[in-house]
């Protein structure tokens, strides 16, 4: 029998911490990217449903010869828009006028988005 100490199979405590280190910094890179992403997934769908709220305004303002419609007049089962699902818990306009920028205030809580049609 041999008198050396047998070793045992394993990670040591400074190897688990390094590759706690490690991962720490992999997420701490990967975190702002992934925010951006979604950020921008967000700003993308805010900007459709903006563009088919301008679009039903101005099927809306040729149908009736209006030139201003309210949200009531645009979104629900048998109107223009049937559905606005909110993405970023934004906030859309009240009333619509034809030929005027649709600004979208709220998405996120912080930033803005402008559909100009």
């Amino acid at each position: 029998m041999s008198s050396a100490p047998r070793r045992r199979a394993g990670f040591t405590t400074v190897e688990l911490m390094i590759v706690v280190v490690i991962i720490g910094l992999l997420a701490s890179l990967a975190l702002p990217a992934f925010r951006r992403i979604r950020q921008s997934s967000q700003d993308k769908a805010v900007y459709n449903n903006a563009r088919q709220l301008s679009s039903g305004a101005d099927q809306y303002f040729l149908e009736t010869g209006l030139s201003t419609a309210t949200i009531g007049d645009l979104v629900g089962q048998n109107n223009y828009v049937k559905s606005l699902n909110l993405v970023a818990n934004e906030t859309y306009p009240d009333g619509y006028t034809q030929g005027v920028t649709l600004t979208v205030t709220g998405v996120a809580g912080v930033r803005t988005v402008t559909y100009a049609p």
